[in-house]
């Protein structure tokens, strides 16, 4: 439609809310009785010290491939830009007579500071801006401490939380919307330079559908399957135990009250068990969220200053390359840091263990882990990316206590005792018997026979490693 034969124009500006339905910025445009002019623009530099990782890329180009079809199917189309989101902002502004512009909110501390100035300049020059809430059930502010604080502890966050909800409806997508068809019509997709210049994220398609309908698929899935049993299940890497909706979620392609709602619709006396687990989960992320608006300063430095003098251990090169490529002679360590490699994901149980090893064992500083997975993840998320890594390394809020440091072969044995999820990761070792596969240095002859390219030995002694991060810890409490 032309100016003179549609509504007044609005831009609707997608960020990490890559859906239509239960999107409030689109719907409020809508419902404005303006013609949606749907925008995305690239300008990654304004994310500070933490620019999208190649993986969090990879799926962006796909999904931001997924919501122009749908949008497309629909009458319209994305239009998506490069530069300055400012700047951007206004020139199309200016180039269409938009006379508002709507966006979800972000809570990542450099968008939260870029976001109010954009705000405050397009309002001072008489647009009409609103932002909504699309990505969390509690905005960080909305849950405070009896003594009007942030929480710094997920049982009390939680329990507030439970204690304070509120059922949000959910939306569908809508039907037509119509087209403005004025204006500068932005670059292509493949201009944004997201997808990666060598083929090294194939395996990731083979796992994952970014965009809405994949995301919707997976809930499905996890409703239909995972589900019954979850509480149980989820720790397990070898099964299908978990939701999988992590980058689904991270991305916007589904509200998190949509899934807690689908959830509680199956809720009854036998199932009430494992929906409070997944809810939890859910929980988690929301305290995460919490954490990083509260704490903006804790993606760089320890939550707990008291760590600031820890001695972390001085980096070889080499021992950090063995635990980022999956080769440190340590079978459930390799296998998650193999699976993150060909599939831009790791199962939540085995996170926990390879962030300990590198934290614990190795002794290295949680920001080295913390920046290859921001690089390696498709669930890239800076909150339950800085909450896990504080978590593990004991530096954080709410944080494991210094002296819990996780055992890889007793975590191989409890959650892994056959050796399926390692025999899939680390082929190598998938011969040898299941004993073996979780710790070939046992019976170095047989395995040095049937698995002759793994390393013989752990690139450290679980003990010696063990015992010497212990040491650091109470030398650090006892200062």
């Amino acid at each position: 439609m032309s100016g003179s034969e549609a509504s007044a124009p609005a831009l609707v500006w997608f960020r990490n809310d890559l859906r239509l339905a239960d999107n409030p910025a689109l719907a409020a445009a809508l419902e404005g009785g303006y013609t949606p002019i749907p925008i995305y623009i690239h300008a990654p530099e304004e994310g500070g010290d933490w620019r999208p990782g190649a993986a969090s890329d990879a799926w962006r180009h796909r999904s931001l491939a997924a919501l122009d079809s749908t949008l497309r199917q629909r009458g319209t189309q994305l239009r998506h830009f490069v530069g300055p989101s400012l700047v951007t902002l206004q020139a199309v502004v200016a180039a269409t007579g938009a006379e508002a512009v709507f966006w979800n909110r972000r809570y990542e501390p450099a968008f939260e500071r870029r976001d109010a100035r954009i705000k405050q300049t397009l309002r001072g020059q008489g647009i009409r801006v609103e932002s909504f809430n699309s990505a969390l059930l509690f905005e960080p502010w909305t849950l405070q401490t009896q003594q009007r604080g942030p929480f710094k502890v997920f049982t009390a966050f939680w329990r507030a939380a439970l204690a304070s909800w509120r059922t949000e409806p959910c939306l569908p997508a809508p039907g037509a919307i119509a087209a403005w068809e004025g204006g500068p019509e932005g670059v292509p997709l493949a201009a944004l330079r997201l997808r990666p210049q060598r083929d090294w994220d194939g395996g990731f398609w083979k796992e994952w559908s970014p965009g809405e309908a994949g995301a919707h698929q997976m809930l499905e899935i996890f409703i239909e399957g995972a589900l019954r049993g979850y509480d149980g299940q989820r720790d397990f890497p070898g099964r299908v135990g978990t939701s999988r909706l992590s980058p689904h979620l991270h991305f916007g392609e589904i509200a998190p009250w949509r899934v807690a709602s689908a959830l509680e619709a199956q809720r009854s006396a036998a199932s009430g068990r494992d929906i409070d687990s997944a809810l939890r989960e859910l929980g988690w992320r929301e305290f995460a969220h919490h954490l990083l608006h509260h704490f903006p300063h804790t993606p760089e430095r320890n939550f707990n200053p008291r760590f600031d003098d820890f001695d972390w251990a001085r980096i070889a090169r080499d021992r950090l390359e063995a635990w980022q490529r999956g080769n440190t002679g340590v079978p459930i360590v390799d296998a998650g840091m193999r699976e993150l490699w060909h599939t831009g994901w790791m199962h939540n149980r085995v996170r926990m263990v390879v962030a300990s090893y590198l934290t614990k064992h190795l002794r290295y500083h949680w920001r080295h882990g913390a920046r290859w997975f921001w690089d390696t993840l498709v669930d890239a998320d800076l909150a339950n990316n800085t909450l896990g890594w504080q978590w593990v390394a004991g530096t954080g809020a709410d944080a494991a206590p210094y002296f819990r440091v996780f055992n890889p072969l007793t975590q191989a044995e409890k959650f892994d005792a056959d050796g399926h999820y390692i025999a899939r990761w680390v082929p190598e070792l998938a011969s040898l018997p299941a004993p073996l596969r979780l710790a070939p240095w046992r019976d170095a002859t047989t395995s040095r026979r049937l698995a002759p390219g793994y390393p013989e030995q752990p690139v450290v002694d679980l003990a010696a490693g063990r015992d010497a991060a212990l040491d650091r810890y109470r030398k650090l409490r006892a200062d």
